[in-house]
């Protein structure tokens, strides 16, 4: 029996079994979805995109995996080039895992030791962002701040180990005053925080982070796992603001397979290159570099970059702004949107009891969680398609 995530599996209902998915649509036996959450996020391109498809028979022609340990292999050296050819900066030596959550785990454990490999051993601290989540892993579970996710820790107590904060210059500015002598790091997700309910917040707070980083000697991580590859309408946070570590996921494979990667500047790697062995990164996922990921990855930044994304993702928030113009209801709190997510925050969270089955007899896949109902489409969605979403959305509150 299948264990489902984020469920009370004595009360959940059935849920929907695919048979098919093409491009932006999940078939169901009876019924074919738009799917409006991108698979968490995930399937920027749509499923059973052709040349993902060949990209990985291709590779499996080869060899689906070899391990990273004492070995090495094409897809994994070409996706490592690409990945330093593309990103900003001197963000250059690619740490392969394969998932968000140990991609996280991965940086933090480097701003740690990085400071312990220079006898720094004080700084233990993370700072952090209220609502934050970045997996479900303990510590990320530690650096994540919410309590719908993350309560089974309330077992250890409040952490000694990080401090988190609002969106807010002020108090970004003083818990570096306070706390200083004692941080490694400071993580975010930058300008959409996914989980804690797709909260957006101003890039002035990150360049002054990345001031107040520079000016005590504390590494700046940027969590872009949901963000990345053009979500927030930047193709990264990091383009605006460099990070010294940058964690990536879910879309750097177009949703195909699990992969992620941990992305280190110079600073970072060169606070590990020595000759003693201890100063090594002592870590190594089983499939870390996995071949069919990285085949994947690479064709998924080729699409990316030749089918002109940044413009799908500006089409898609124009239209969503658009649509969404001058509807309101007074159980809305607030609508949110930015580059390819909308959000509608609600005041009481039964407003969006039994939407999910609203959505799907409209032929609409949607998971709406707590108080907030959104929509991260896939990329190639078309215009009609995002309306008919977005409509959805709308004929909810004004059929209630």
């Amino acid at each position: 029996m299948i264990w489902y995530p984020y469920e009370q599996m004595k009360t959940m209902k059935t849920p929907y079994k695919i048979e098919d998915a093409q491009g932006v649509y999940l078939y169901t036996k009876d019924q074919k979805l738009i799917d409006s959450v991108s698979s968490w996020w995930s399937v920027i391109h749509g499923y059973k995109h052709p040349e993902l498809n060949n990209a990985i028979e291709e590779q499996l022609k080869k060899f689906s995996h070899v391990m990273l340990g004492g070995l090495t292999h094409e897809a994994a050296q070409k996706l490592s080039d690409k990945l330093q050819s593309w990103l900003p900066g001197d963000l250059d030596y690619c740490f392969f895992s394969d998932s968000g959550s140990v991609a996280v785990e991965v940086a933090l454990k480097m701003a740690l030791q990085y400071y312990m490999n220079r006898g720094e051993n004080q700084r233990t601290m993370v700072l952090a962002l209220e609502r934050a989540y970045h997996g479900d892993t303990f510590k990320t579970m530690e650096i994540g701040d919410d309590e719908d996710y993350h309560f089974v820790l309330n077992a250890y107590g409040k952490s000694k180990h990080v401090v988190h904060i609002p969106t807010e210059i002020p108090a970004l500015e003083e818990a570096f005053e306070k706390y200083h002598e004692q941080l490694n790091c400071f993580i975010v997700e930058p300008l959409l925080q996914g989980a804690g309910g797709m909260q957006m917040y101003d890039i002035s707070f990150l360049k002054r982070a990345r001031q107040l980083c520079d000016q005590y000697g504390i590494l700046l991580i940027f969590d872009e796992v949901a963000t990345g590859f053009g979500r927030t309408g930047n193709r990264f946070v990091a383009d605006l603001v460099l990070p010294d570590i940058l964690v990536l996921g879910k879309a750097l494979t177009g949703g195909y397979i699990g992969h992620a990667v941990t992305v280190a500047n110079h600073k970072v790697y060169e606070g590990f290159y020595d000759e003693d062995p201890t100063h090594a990164l002592m870590h190594g996922p089983t499939f870390m570099g996995n071949a069919l990921a990285c085949s994947a990855a690479l064709k998924s930044i080729e699409l990316f970059e030749t089918q002109d994304y940044m413009s799908k993702i500006k089409q898609i928030a124009e239209i969503t702004r658009r649509e969404m113009e001058g509807f309101a209801d007074p159980r809305i709190k607030e609508i949110r949107i930015m580059g390819g997510c909308v959000c509608l925050e609600v005041y009481d969270p039964a407003v969006l009891q039994g939407y999910q089955a609203f959505a799907y007899e409209r032929g609409v896949f949607s998971r709406p969680f707590l108080s907030y109902l959104y929509a991260m489409v896939p990329y190639i969605i078309r215009e009609e398609e995002l309306i008919r979403v977005l409509d959805t959305m709308k004929e909810w509150f004004r059929t209630r």
